[in-house]
């Protein structure tokens, strides 16, 4: 999406459930002479944050480690020709045969990012949500090793991790709007994106 690279991080508002899912767990799981019945849980069971960007994009981001549900990763970027969602995997592009149903990613499998041409068969190996997490740890350490501009900067780990306090700060002010510090100081127009990203990269056929 560009974020401080052509567009950044402008506000957020928050909303959070009632917190009873731990409360409910402790009732049901723990003695009572346990000391974590001491503990005083305030985090609401569900929190759902809305941040708008400078350039007028719309980012939903959900905090849930409480409530039981089937493992989803809940994934989803839209745009004006169609949406992509995941997990599991699955687009719509406006117009595409099948009508209004999610296509499979299957017809697309073919085709391999040279980074994961290379190092995929390691990866899938090494497991980590299908050596996803292989493949980031294998990167960063690659531009590290040739003095690379990294993918994921300083500037993208203090955005993200301003969410959260930013997050309560806006639940405090009734779900206001809780504005992000410009960490980049004005240089989110200038910056660019990731090499491996923004190279033209010709995507190469698995062979069969």
């Amino acid at each position: 999406m560009g974020i401080n690279r052509g567009d950044r991080f402008d506000y957020l508002v928050s909303m959070s459930t009632p917190q009873r899912g731990l409360d409910a767990y402790r009732k049901a799981h723990l003695e009572k002479g346990d000391p974590r019945w001491a503990e005083h849980y305030v985090t609401g069971d569900m929190n759902t944050s809305l941040i708008k960007t400078a350039n007028g994009l719309t980012i939903t981001v959900k905090h849930d480690v409480s409530n039981p549900r089937p493992y989803d990763r809940i994934n989803t970027i839209a745009g004006t020709k169609g949406i992509f969602a995941d997990y599991p995997s699955a687009y719509y592009f406006d117009g595409q045969k099948g009508e209004e149903e999610w296509a499979s990613l299957d017809a697309y499998k073919e085709y391999e990012h040279p980074l994961w041409r290379q190092e995929g068969d390691i990866a899938r190996k090494a497991g980590g949500h299908g050596g996803m997490d292989f493949i980031m740890l294998y990167r960063l350490l690659e531009c590290m090793r040739m003095g690379l501009v990294p993918d994921m900067d300083v500037y993208d780990a203090a955005a993200w991790s301003s969410v959260a306090p930013l997050s309560l700060a806006s639940l405090q002010a009734g779900s206001g709007p809780a504005k992000f510090p410009d960490f980049t100081r004005g240089r989110w127009h200038e910056r660019h994106g990731s090499p491996i990203g923004e190279a033209p990269v010709r995507m190469q056929k698995t062979s069969s």
